[in-house]
């Protein structure tokens, strides 16, 4: 019989390997994907993975099928051939509401365009990321943005700067595991870009985040050591 010591050695090597293995694994997988309708394709065939906590720039220029590619990683939008599968879930043989639930529970989304409800607080803008829950991560995320004594004031009263950071709450305001982020630089100075992506890339290796980001800002390709880039 194996004594003790070597019981715990086997356990805690078991546990190392096992949590090793879910570190690296592919936990969203892209397809042969490819989007047409009639006879326009906006989308060419695509293939390839992420990996938990990797992040990937999608590079592009108008027209070259970024966003929509975006979209359909995220469960938006539905290929006209091939599959995306994330954790092990074929999106093909889900529902409408499983994939909504995916979304809810795991993506986190900054737009292009920030979208806040102007009548609405900083705080309710944020919670509509998380069905109304305030919950501990944002307290702490409108901290580390600096924005937490804003939380009461309308959108309509702050600054662009600050809207871009209430974008980044509620982007991140349900712990996502994939944040995907849409031109998020695209209309920001040089300054402001380091600034957004000091803030996005330090929040989403906190929480162990992948950020897909697409974007025809060519600034911002040595931020990311993935790269995918998509041509017309």
């Amino acid at each position: 019989m194996l004594d003790f010591n070597k019981k715990s050695t086997i356990i805690v090597l078991f546990f190392f390997l096992f949590f090793k293995r879910l570190s690296i694994m592919t936990f969203l997988n892209i397809q042969d994907i490819e989007l047409k309708i009639e006879s326009k394709t906006l989308l060419k065939r695509q293939n390839f993975e992420l990996r938990k906590g990797k992040n990937l720039l999608i590079l592009g220029p108008s027209g070259s099928g970024k966003t929509t590619l975006l979209n359909i990683m995220a469960g938006l939008l539905k290929p006209s051939s091939g599959d995306v599968v994330f954790q092990e879930k074929k999106y093909s043989i889900l529902s409408e509401s499983e994939i909504d639930s995916i979304r809810a529970k795991s993506f986190g989304f900054i737009f292009q365009k920030i979208h806040l409800l102007k009548h609405l607080s900083i705080k309710q803008n944020i919670l509509l990321a998380t069905n109304n829950k305030f919950s501990k991560n944002i307290t702490e995320l409108t901290s580390k943005l600096d924005i937490s004594d804003k939380l009461d004031e309308k959108a309509m009263n702050i600054s662009m700067g600050e809207a871009q950071r209430v974008a980044i709450a509620r982007g991140l305001a349900n712990n996502p595991e994939i944040v995907f982020a849409d031109e998020p630089t695209s209309s920001l100075d040089d300054d402001n870009t380091r600034n957004f992506l000091d803030l996005i890339f330090s929040l989403t290796n906190e929480n162990d985040s992948s950020l897909v980001v697409c974007t025809h800002d060519k600034r911002i390709i040595k931020s990311f050591d993935n790269i995918l880039e998509l041509t017309i």
